[in-house]
């Protein structure tokens, strides 16, 4: 059974990375996670779940999908264990991007966690809702 997430990234600055780098690079290592929720998340990612990629800063809008192409391991640039990465691949360009803006005005995602704890940067995604972004990406 396919897991829905959703995955946030600053996208641009120094340490900023875009889905168009996504898109060009064709996979990356997700990484620099350290908050402890969101490393849970991470831990029950599995290769074949598709993640939303969302933009952080100015942007704050869902850009696209990514899906998992590994099981979560060891970051290697870090010293502790306990901070992992799992290996993306690019899949698709959102036909539009859908912002936080869109999202909080709608009832439906008013329990779902990008709304309820903002700084969260990886977050599971019901099915219900993971359905509603792509229509309205479609609009």
């Amino acid at each position: 059974m396919i897991n829905y997430w959703l995955a946030k990234q600053e996208p641009s600055g120094p340490r900023g990375y875009n889905f168009e780098n996504l898109k060009k690079d064709k996979t990356t290592i997700w990484d620099g996670v350290h908050n402890n929720l969101a490393l849970k998340h991470m831990r029950k990612m599995k290769s074949g779940d598709l993640v939303l990629f969302y933009h952080t800063g100015s942007e704050r809008q869902a850009v696209g999908i990514m899906q998992v192409i590994s099981k979560p391991y060891p970051n290697p640039k870090e010293d502790l264990e306990r901070f992992i990465v799992v290996d993306v691949k690019y899949k698709k360009t959102l036909k539009r991007p859908v912002t936080l803006n869109e999202i909080k005005k709608n009832k439906k995602f008013k329990d779902w966690e990008l709304v309820k704890i903002s700084r969260l940067s990886v977050m599971p995604v019901p099915k219900l809702i993971w359905d509603e972004i792509l229509k309205i990406s479609q609009s």
